[in-house]
């Protein structure tokens, strides 16, 4: 498991030790949504949580192993007709950068895509872009 390091029982902001305060009154449901997230324990985040924080770009040093490790444990679930292409977007649609400064991670998310068979044509995409812009890594 990619996410062997990470304390399940422990929130983003216990993990990075970093309170943020309250959103302001006028935020969005987004912004109030990421607020609340960051402060529930990773083990009590749905893969719609994930991805919602993942896209968002917030605690991906803990998130996305253990997004990685969920789609890697339902990959064969594929073949019967069930995927998270929300998750899996979000995971490769990370900038560049992410996947340059933890390229066992990138490599492990091409392994799991490599085993699915029957993806869509927008996630094909987001696919050939994930390995093409870092080939060298893969």
């Amino acid at each position: 498991m990619l996410s062997h390091f990470v304390d399940r029982g422990s929130s983003i902001e216990d993990l990075e030790g970093n309170r943020w305060p309250d959103p302001p009154k006028a935020s969005t449901t987004l912004v109030r949504s990421v607020h609340e997230l960051r402060r529930r324990a990773i083990k009590d985040l749905t893969v719609e949580d994930l991805r919602r924080l993942i896209t968002q770009d917030v605690g991906l040093r803990w998130l996305l192993p253990t997004a990685l490790d969920f789609l890697r444990e339902t990959a064969p679930q594929e073949a019967a007709g069930w995927y998270d292409d929300d998750l899996l977007s979000a995971v490769l649609t990370r900038r560049e950068s992410v996947w340059r400064s933890a390229p066992e991670l990138a490599r492990h998310l091409d392994g799991t895509v490599r085993m699915l068979t029957d993806l869509s044509p927008h996630m094909q995409r987001d696919v050939e872009y994930f390995r093409t812009t870092l080939s060298d890594l893969l």
